[in-house]
């Protein structure tokens, strides 16, 4: 098998398994529930990112559009990093990485551009529906991304010198 053909594979494999978690999860849980896998060391905690890492977003009207554009820049660069490398015949260890990357980065995509479209909004208190009627939470790029896998590694409170979050676990 050629290493176009695996790296193909595996995000095709990843995305799909990706997709099918986030729906279970969205469609039977309610934001912020939380279901131990492996005792306290794995948890499904449903959460959704209305913008980057740790929840940062790009503020005003085009900040998620901004962001949207982004992240379509960084998939077609690691696509083309990842068909360089091929050439490159470079190990195999590393285009398995970049590959499982790429995947992450084309389900977040997916959840912002498709999600606002084809679910109602989360809620502490709601399950959402998958098309509701009357539509989704946001347009089209203004979806959120579900986050869902916890590994809580380390456990242990704040210093309470820490502005605001002092004492917090």
């Amino acid at each position: 098998m050629s290493s176009t053909l695996k790296s193909i594979l595996i995000i095709l494999g990843i995305l799909i398994i990706d997709q099918v978690v986030k729906i279970i999860v969205k469609t039977n849980m309610s934001l912020y529930e939380q279901d131990p896998v492996m005792g306290n060391w794995f948890i499904i905690h449903f959460v959704e990112n209305k913008g980057m890492a740790f929840g940062m977003n790009l503020p005003g009207n085009y900040g998620k559009i901004i962001l949207s554009m982004f992240r379509l820049v960084a998939i077609v660069a690691i696509a083309f990093y990842i068909r360089h490398l091929i050439k490159l015949k470079a190990h195999p260890g590393l285009l398995i990485t970049l590959s499982m990357i790429m995947a992450g980065a084309i389900g977040n995509m997916i959840d912002s551009a498709f999600y606002g479209l084809i679910f109602n909004e989360s809620t502490p208190y709601q399950v959402a529906t998958m098309f509701p009627e009357g539509g989704g939470y946001a347009k089209f790029m203004h979806g959120k991304v579900v986050d869902m896998f916890y590994f809580p590694l380390i456990s242990g409170n704040y210093p309470e010198w820490i502005p605001r979050v002092g004492g917090d676990s």
